[in-house]
């Protein structure tokens, strides 16, 4: 199973926050198939590629790690593939997802860590 995680801090109201994810994740071909208020998961349309290789993403949420009106995520994304390649389509995801966190510009990103 194909696993990349990220730890994230950006500075936006935790209001807006949810909000904002999900036009980033639907801007990735993700589409969200569940939502609380500290937890959020989606799921990439199928179509481009093999069953077993379409991702997940689960982002949850800590606004208790840091100030007001800073929000700290932990966003995790996997599949079933094995990443038998450095360059496989969940590594691919990855990238594209941390992209569209660290670009939005409806939030001013402060830290962002990955593994």
């Amino acid at each position: 199973m194909a696993r990349y995680t990220s730890l994230v801090t950006v500075a936006v109201s935790f209001e807006r926050l949810r909000h904002l994810l999900t036009d980033i994740l639907h801007s990735c071909r993700m589409d969200v198939i569940y939502m609380a208020e500290d937890y959020l998961v989606a799921r990439e349309l199928p179509g481009h590629v093999k069953f077993g290789k379409l991702v997940t993403v689960e982002v949850l949420i800590d606004r208790f790690a840091v100030q007001e009106p800073e929000v700290q995520m932990n966003i995790v994304v996997k599949n079933e593939e094995l990443p038998l390649q450095s360059d496989n389509h969940c590594r691919e995801m990855f990238n594209l997802v941390n992209q569209a966190v660290s670009e939005n510009r409806q939030w001013h990103l402060i830290d962002s860590a990955a593994s």
